[in-house]
């Protein structure tokens, strides 16, 4: 079972980085957005009135600044505060945080143990009272993942069925994929906080998990933390096909889209990019429309069939 153990974790962790770097690749790839162009855009100067550099004069000769540590500020605090759904609605903002930090943070408490177990490796001792301020602060992470994961999660999970059900308007934006995602997503967390709690209080089992996963040696484990890691390992396989992808899409949607000002210099990549666009030939034709223009051709054409100049009678 051990050796299966750890087969099936290095085949669940390649393949979720396999997939969403292709999946990363594919959307990187695609065709430049239409703009936005809705200000106050967050790394700008002038952002706290809504401001741009298309204020200044001559603006296209000077450097544009942009405050990336702001752009990323944001983002991150969108992510784990999500303060636009406590404005909107406080009582589904009250589960569905939970449950997005439980999705962040039983992924981050995984990755901390490989961490914790390659100190373990080193000859760092992980524990409260370690005697390496290291092996303190692993600890002291790995509880703080700990109960956000394993207790957040299953409070999440629990309570987002219940508030979508209950709510007509929640409800009809809800598919039974939803519905299956949160009782699978509960078994995961519930498996991880009965393993913790009623077996393993320090949470040593998982970082000699993780040490047999890099020493290569099968670890002797707890039925019911195994249970939970190969939950975990098919979990991690799972997600590249559900809309949990969005947590990388809205970063691209940030960066890409929404707070995408770059201007259209002449000569520069984007001009290039969007020339490339509009030589693109239509493959479908209307009355204003004909199969085969290009997207320039189409836009500067009426459309309207060529009429003569009516001669004047005498």
């Amino acid at each position: 079972m051990g050796t299966l153990l750890i087969v099936l974790t290095y085949i669940a962790y390649v393949f979720i980085v396999a997939v969403y770097a292709i999946k990363v690749r594919k959307w990187l790839k695609l065709p430049v957005h239409i703009r936005w162009d809705l200000y106050p855009v967050i790394h700008e100067e002038q952002y706290r009135y809504g401001g741009s550099y298309y204020e200044k004069p001559e603006w296209w000769t000077q450097p544009r600044p942009k405050n990336t540590g702001r752009s990323l500020w944001h983002a991150l605090k969108d992510n784990f505060y999500m303060g636009e759904y406590f404005k909107r609605n406080p009582l589904y903002w009250l589960f569905l945080l939970p449950w997005h930090l439980g999705f962040i943070f039983i992924i981050l408490f995984h990755i901390t143990c490989f961490f914790a177990a390659t100190a373990m490796v080193g000859g760092v001792t992980i524990a409260s009272d370690s005697p390496q301020l290291l092996g303190q602060i692993f600890y002291g992470i790995l509880m703080a993942f700990a109960v956000i994961a394993f207790i957040g999660g299953t409070f999440g999970c629990i309570g987002m069925p219940v508030i979508k059900l209950a709510d007509r308007g929640l409800r009809s934006y809800a598919m039974p994929m939803n519905y299956f995602n949160y009782f699978f997503f509960l078994i995961v967390y519930a498996s991880g906080l009965y393993s913790w709690l009623a077996l393993d209080p320090t949470l040593a089992e998982y970082r000699m998990y993780w040490v047999g996963l890099i020493t290569l040696t099968p670890p002797d484990l707890n039925p019911a933390t195994v249970f939970h890691i190969i939950l975990f390992d098919i979990f991690l396989i799972y997600l590249p096909f559900t809309r949990s992808t969005h947590y990388i899409t809205r970063l691209l949607a940030y960066f890409k889209i929404r707070w995408d000002d770059e201007p259209n210099f002449r000569g520069s990549m984007l001009e290039k990019q969007l020339n490339d666009l509009l030589a693109q030939k239509l493959s479908w034709d209307a009355p204003h429309i004909l199969k085969g223009q290009s997207w320039v051709e189409a836009a500067i054409s009426s459309g309207l069939p060529e009429t003569k100049p009516e001669t004047k009678k005498d």
